[in-house]
């Protein structure tokens, strides 16, 4: 049955005490129409389908790893699942309420290019300190390999020869985002670097339409 239309969507808050159950409020449409690009219609038919996966309200990590498996069958997705969902769960809280996973995605469907570059970073940015080291880099760019099944078995000849090629890749990607060489790159470094590359720019374009 569709969501009245002036009735309020309910969701989940998130104690920072652990063990804490999670208490259901009411956050009105309004509210979510402005801080997305979604309309009220939009917005009820998601939370619908989202409630129906999630009665409880929210994504645990677990489930979300589900998620991706479904979509990526013939390689390993558990570790590209966990660093998108740290990038969704935009209160460390554990779990990815309506709210978070509806800001997401307007930002990432239709969000600029400066706003889905951001995100990235946040992806990236796997300790969430302000700046992509390149163990970060490559902890990405695995798992990456992984979800795409181009990863070998590790230990064989093709793994090291797989990890071989990977650092290389990421060599040559942090050099060139590092803009002044000292070892991190900043948020500034990563939107200078990106926005002057029109490959990633044309991508970020076309995401919405990749969906």
């Amino acid at each position: 049955m569709a969501t009245p239309p002036e009735s309020p969507v309910e969701e989940h808050a998130y104690e920072l005490e652990p063990n804490r159950t999670p208490k259901p409020i009411p956050v009105a449409l309004e509210e979510l129409c402005r801080q997305t690009k979604f309309t009220k219609q939009e917005i009820r038919v998601m939370y619908r389908g989202f409630k129906t996966e999630c009665p409880d309200g929210v994504v645990h990590e677990d489930s979300f790893k589900d998620i991706y498996a479904k979509f990526f069958p013939h390689g390993n997705s558990a570790l590209y699942a966990h660093y998108v969902f740290k990038a969704f769960d935009v209160n460390c809280s554990g779990a990815i309420s309506f709210r978070e996973l509806l800001v997401t995605l307007s930002t990432l469907l239709r969000g600029s290019v400066y706003e889905r570059l951001r995100w990235a970073f946040r992806l990236y940015d796997v300790d969430g300190d302000g700046a992509i080291t390149r163990q970060e880099l490559g902890e990405v760019v695995v798992a990456v390999h992984e979800l795409l099944g181009r990863r070998a078995p590790p230990g064989s000849p093709a793994a090291r020869i797989d990890d071989a090629k990977a650092n290389e890749q990421v060599d040559r990607v942090f050099r060139k985002l590092d803009l002044n060489q000292d070892g991190v790159i900043t948020i500034e470094e990563f939107l200078e670097s990106c926005l002057k590359d029109e490959v990633i720019t044309r991508s970020l374009q076309m995401f919405d339409t990749v969906l």
